[in-house]
């Protein structure tokens, strides 16, 4: 099985309209929709980690559950969770919330805007599946 920051390179970019650039350099894939990020994944370094946009509450919750969760770092730490893939959470966890993370940005995007970019009208995202327990 391939390790989780490239299963997380490949998942991000089946997003749809999902766009990977890299603003920050080479070492970080920055992943867009609409112009706005959903998920910077460095590509460096021993301790993989990806930082994802959540709802705050949430976001406040799943810290407070997961040591491997933390605030997003050089993020707005409301809006931002930062999450170390040390194996403590199941990939399909981290992979509910990278949708999460792009249901919320796609959510703030204006219906024009996502009828441009073919994306349909998503509503306010949910609570990832499963991150309730």
């Amino acid at each position: 099985m391939p390790p989780l920051r490239d299963v997380l390179l490949d998942y991000c970019q089946t997003r749809p309209a999902a766009i990977e650039e890299y603003p920050f350099g080479e070492d970080v894939a920055v992943f867009k929709v609409g112009g706005r990020m959903f998920a910077l994944l460095p590509l460096v370094g021993e301790a993989a980690e990806i930082s994802l946009k959540c709802e705050p509450g949430l976001a406040e919750e799943l810290r407070a559950r997961h040591p491997a969760i933390r605030a997003g770092y050089h993020l707005n730490k409301q809006h931002w969770n930062t999450i170390t893939l040390d194996g403590s959470l199941e990939r399909d966890r981290v992979i509910e919330l990278v949708d999460h993370s792009y249901e919320r940005v796609v959510a703030g995007l204006s219906r024009a805007a996502r009828q441009r970019l073919g994306i349909g009208g998503a509503s306010e995202p949910g609570m990832p599946v499963g991150m309730e327990d």
